[in-house]
């Protein structure tokens, strides 16, 4: 079953249990989430919910890679390592995950952890720091607009699923990986491959009249004609994937002109 059609049912299923409470009773549907997308990645992100206070406060849970699992026969664990790809902040549905973000709270996370994804089961927004050491809203993935609409969402969760399966797996594998240094082009290449899966996702589910002109335009510059069903999917990819890997090329040659400095390796982690 896909992660996000398990993940609606669930949460449908504790709500209608009646003796669900609006945030922590969810919490295990969240983890069971995060840890299925997780657990396809290379290398692995794990999430853990409730980590220990650091001086930050208690964040509902962090993202941690499998290097941070220690390995010991005898002794006591080490302690006092952060989750290498940030912390989660956790509320309820009813609640705005923008005001949250900006709030006392998940700037003190920031403070040490440096990213923070903040959702409330249905809108995620991923919060990083700039250079300057200001907030800065990374990305964010709107499953429902509202809490009526996201539960109604969820007693249907086959045809939310189809519609936004894949973008959201996409979405959260990026939060997953967005920590991750970014050393070599395939490293980019992995994030333009998921933007461009994203991108694909949402134009072949859409009415775009301005594609058609695209679309003839190229089939008279090329001299070919992409015809019937299999012809217009092949069109769209075509154009999604042209677009993201020209801007892929664009930025290799950048990078070779423009080696990153002592600042950029600094700010490289967040």
């Amino acid at each position: 079953m896909n992660p996000l059609e398990s993940y609606l049912q669930n949460l449908s299923a504790i709500r209608r249990s009646g003796a669900a409470v609006k945030e922590t009773s969810y919490y295990g549907t969240l983890e069971n989430l995060f840890n299925e997308i997780g657990s396809t990645l290379k290398p692995r992100v794990r999430s853990i919910i409730n980590i220990a206070n650091k001086g930050a406060g208690i964040p509902d849970g962090g993202f941690f890679t499998p290097d941070q699992f220690q390995r010991r026969t005898k002794g006591e664990l080490i302690k006092g390592q952060l989750p290498s790809r940030g912390c989660i902040e956790v509320k309820s549905t009813a609640e705005d995950v923008i005001s949250v973000a900006n709030g006392t709270q998940v700037r003190k996370y920031l403070n040490l952890y440096r990213q923070c994804l903040v959702t409330n089961y249905r809108d995620f927004v991923l919060v990083g720091v700039n250079g300057d050491g200001s907030v800065k809203i990374r990305e964010r993935f709107v499953l429902a607009k509202n809490e009526a609409e996201f539960w109604s969402m969820t007693d249907d969760a086959s045809a939310a699923t189809s519609e936004q399966g894949e973008r959201f797996i996409e979405y959260v594998k990026r939060v997953m990986l967005h920590a991750a240094p970014l050393a070599l082009p395939k490293d980019v290449a992995w994030f333009f491959a998921s933007y461009a899966r994203d991108a694909k996702a949402r134009i072949e589910s859409s009415t775009l009249p301005a594609l058609t002109t695209v679309r003839s335009a190229l089939e008279e510059a090329l001299g070919l004609k992409f015809e019937g069903e299999k012809g217009e999917h092949f069109f769209r990819s075509t154009l999604v994937q042209t677009l993201f890997y020209g801007v892929f090329s664009s930025w290799v040659l950048w990078s070779k002109n423009n080696p990153p400095t002592k600042r950029d390796a600094q700010f490289n982690w967040h």
